[in-house]
């Protein structure tokens, strides 16, 4: 019996070894929103380049009035493929431009899925909108769900992010799969890890976290974790009847998320911080239209924005089962 305990352990061991990719990401092909149109902005699918050329897809959502605009760029959960965003952009991302992107793998974009291209990518994202003529390269948030609230972190450690909303979040997704199996080395075994803990410290934007009224998938004692380490925590709301699978969706969360973003985005902007959305802009090309900005921002204070209301052997050596027993951030 120990021999079998044995050869059954490493067994288990080698196979989350094997299939930890499709542990931590499940890609989704279809378009949640067959057509995506935003009601409250002019929408375009764009078709960006990532560093090593792999073509990434989503969506540009641009305020129908003109002038430069605050921005946000959505990072989507494990399982999520990002085309309702379009269609809730009106209510979530009022006034503002919005850049919402497939992972490589997901939706139509190209590509294998890692944490090293998510967080590379993102970087890339947040570059490519602050050079667009219509935003206003000081004043670029980052939304994270779930999966998504790990590559939101480490994007705002990497670049000066105005804003930081965190849905669902957790501490690490190592310390998720720790949870998960107990008796196993997952530290020696996890590549994948979204260590937010270790960079919500440096974390210098403005933080909003949202978390579910019940959530199976993030325990709210690893959400608890990652909140006593932000820098600048500025909210901790639980949204009421929301589970993981519908808080984006619900109109409590886009009412709070609307609210945080609109009132942030209001304030006066420290010099600072227009010259890091400079050094930004100039990593991207696009050096002359945010100078420019920054030097209006600077000389008059921005001008409101309206505010939005308020187990068997052979079954647990299956990757099959194995993905299911560790839906480490679904959706």
């Amino acid at each position: 019996m120990a021999g079998f305990a044995s050869m059954l352990w490493l067994g288990l061991t080698a196979a989350v070894a094997a299939n930890q990719r499709r542990l931590v990401f499940n890609p989704t092909i279809e378009r949640e929103v067959k057509s995506p149109r935003s009601s409250g902005h002019r929408t375009r699918p764009v078709v960006l380049r990532a560093k090593d050329g792999t073509r990434l897809s989503g969506w540009l959502m641009t305020p129908k009035l003109p002038g430069k605009h605050p921005a946000v760029v959505y990072f989507g959960g494990r399982s999520e493929e990002v085309s309702w965003v379009v269609r809730d952009a009106g209510k979530l991302f009022p006034n503002m431009a919005v850049l919402a992107v497939n992972y490589r793998g997901y939706g139509e974009s190209q590509g294998v899925p890692a944490e090293i291209h998510m967080i590379d990518d993102g970087c890339m994202l947040v570059d490519w909108l602050a050079a667009r003529a219509h935003v206003d390269a000081s004043r670029i948030a980052v939304v994270g769900r779930s999966l998504g609230s790990g590559v939101a972190v480490q994007v705002a450690k990497e670049r000066p992010v105005h804003s930081v909303v965190l849905i669902t979040p957790y501490d690490s997704i190592l310390a998720l799969a720790k949870r998960k199996f107990r008796v196993m080395p997952i530290e020696y075994m996890l590549r994948h890890r979204f260590e937010s803990i270790k960079f919500a410290p440096a974390l210098k934007a403005p933080t909003y976290v949202l978390r579910a009224a019940s959530d199976d998938v993030v325990p709210h004692s690893h959400t608890d974790q990652l909140v006593a380490k932000l820098a600048r925590l500025c909210g901790d709301d639980v949204v009421p009847e929301s589970d993981h699978m519908n808080i984006p969706y619900l109109e409590g969360t886009q009412e709070r998320i609307a609210s945080f973003l609109t009132t942030q985005f209001a304030r006066p902007i420290a010099v600072e911080t227009l010259a890091q959305s400079a050094d930004t802009a100039v990593a991207a090309g696009a050096a002359s239209t945010v100078v420019a900005a920054a030097t209006a921002a600077a000389a008059s204070a921005p001008a409101s924005v309206p505010s939005v209301p308020e187990s068997a052997a052979a079954s647990a050596l299956s990757p099959v089962a194995l993905a299911a027993a560790l839906p480490l951030a679904a959706k």
